[in-house]
């Protein structure tokens, strides 16, 4: 009988390690599968820049679409197998995710059918590769990042509908200056302390970082302020706001933040003016006032130390750029495989390291991958700056796309060691209510802009139909008078034949 009973689990051992193995073997494919799959959706995001017959962006859309729903399916198959406690609660949050990705997609395509498609899909793509990394990382933080994001879009919907509809917005000047100031000195005045910055104000249970609102604010207040006036005068009282609003956020100790803002007056004041010696004075002030932040500051003076040298001080200050300089260079080009590696061992992975979990365990292609379709995201908002007429709503694309842009700058260039870290999270993919809200918010904008820029296509089109039709009428009663004139010169010279041959006669 114990013979049998060593034979039997002995057997059984053997069939859990063919199981494992097996496992082991459908991950290990599946990232290869993940990266080809998200390689080919890149590509379409900057092929689809080659066309202007709105059949032929379709098909990509439709296309995007479905190698979106491919990587989403293989990646949560890969996160399935591995996982030995919660695989229905795995299986549940995925059939979840792929109802509400549908549901976005559709009530885009039905309510909002002439929206850019790119940008819905990136969004929603984003979006996805956020669930897939958070649910590996900690199952917790995924469901309530969903949760959070469910309701953030179903409040940003209609957002493409009031910024195409309503025109009072650039009338609002000193209401963007005036609740930006008010929400950044309550952060100061009432915020926690969050790693040593000011960071959120503690509201019915929520942690709210207004800041991360407030720069959408800004962007309209600047945007607005220099529609109404560029005279000299007028911009050093709008200088003075931005300068107050950095300025709440240095006391504050938020220096990222402080960073994106400095950024986002800079370039929006630049083509608003038109001025390259107010943007090399501006830029100078900058680095004055980033050079004293740095004698000032302790956690800055840490922070720049860190990024000069990690590995002087691995155990304590260099901890957090070793361990994501160490995750991307163990996932290589490929990847270790989800919940093969280890992103774990670095502090808060999931908000502003998430980037190097994503290299670690899905591959520094996929990882540069990611990268560019966040610029076609960029390219798409300053595409939209360009074409739009209306001056206001221009300078609000160019301000929204240099936030979106330059934070995402921040973040990977933070975790790679480019620059500092700023504690930047990287919009749409990294944990954070207040970020995931604030990024959608910005994405709805920027489609209600896209809507307004083809309002006004179609507006010169019809201008343009107007005056051609004008100019063929004009021409044809011309023709017409000139044909009736020469008749007349006929008819007299007729007349007068008909009475010279009278007189002779």
């Amino acid at each position: 009988m114990k013979k049998f009973l060593k034979i039997l689990q002995g057997d059984i051992i053997k069939e859990e390690s063919s199981e494992n193995k097996m496992n082991d073997i459908i991950v290990e494919a599946s990232k290869y599968i993940i990266i080809i799959l998200f390689a080919l959706y890149t590509f379409q995001c900057f092929a689809v820049f080659r066309y202007s017959d709105e059949e032929k962006k379709a098909g990509i859309s439709v296309f995007q679409s479905i190698l979106m729903f491919l990587i989403h399916f293989c990646a949560y198959g890969a996160i399935y197998l591995q996982n030995e406690t919660n695989k229905g609660d795995i299986l549940v949050f995925y059939l979840e995710q792929v109802v509400f990705f549908w549901a976005v997609l559709l009530v885009y395509k039905i309510v909002f059918p002439l929206v850019s498609r790119l940008v819905v899909n990136n969004m929603v793509m984003l979006l996805s590769i956020s669930f897939i990394m958070l649910a590996r990382l900690d199952f917790a933080l995924a469901k309530k990042q969903f949760m959070i994001a469910v309701v953030a879009m179903i409040v940003t919907t209609m957002i493409p509908l009031i910024i195409r509809k309503f025109k009072f917005f650039k009338n609002l000047t000193w209401v963007y200056g005036g609740i930006g100031f008010i929400l950044l000195t309550a952060v100061f005045v009432l915020g926690h302390i969050t790693y040593g910055a000011k960071l959120s104000v503690n509201l019915g249970g929520f942690s709210l970082q207004f800041s991360e609102f407030v720069k959408i604010i800004f962007v309209f207040f600047l945007a607005s302020r220099f529609y109404e006036s560029t005279e000299i005068r007028d911009l050093l009282v709008t200088s003075a706001v931005a300068a107050a609003h950095v300025l709440i956020l240095v006391i504050s100790k938020d220096l990222g933040a402080a960073l994106i803002y400095f950024v986002v007056y800079l370039f929006m004041l630049y083509v608003a003016t038109k001025k390259l010696t107010y943007f090399g004075i501006i830029l100078a002030s900058g680095a004055v006032a980033a050079f004293l932040a740095e004698k000032i500051f302790s956690h800055v003076q840490q922070r720049v130390a860190a990024w000069l040298d990690p590995w002087s001080d691995i155990a304590d200050s260099g901890y957090q750029i070793c361990q994501s300089l160490f995750a991307i260079g163990t996932g290589g080009w490929f990847g270790t495989g989800l919940c093969k590696g280890m992103p774990d061992t670095i502090p808060i992975v999931e908000e502003d390291f998430i980037f190097s979990a994503i290299c670690e365990e899905l591959g520094g292609i996929f990882g540069i991958c990611l990268v560019l379709l966040c610029l076609s995201n960029f390219i798409m908002f300053l595409n939209i700056s360009m074409q739009i007429r209306d001056r206001f709503y221009k300078l609000v694309a160019l301000g929204l796309g240099t936030v979106y842009g330059f934070q995402i700058f921040l973040t990977i260039g933070g975790v790679t060691k480019f620059i500092p870290l700023t504690g930047v999270t990287l919009p749409l993919v990294s944990y954070g209510g207040s970020s995931l809200l604030s990024t959608l918010i910005i994405f709805a904008i920027i489609q209600g802009l896209y809507l307004m820029r083809r309002d006004e296509g179609e507006e010169n089109e019809r201008k343009e139909s107007e005056k051609d039709s004008k100019d063929s009428d004009k021409k044809e009663r011309n023709s017409e008078k000139a044909h009736s004139g020469k008749v007349r010169v006929r008819n007299s010279e007729h007349e007068k034949e008909k009475a010279i041959r009278r007189t002779h006669s």
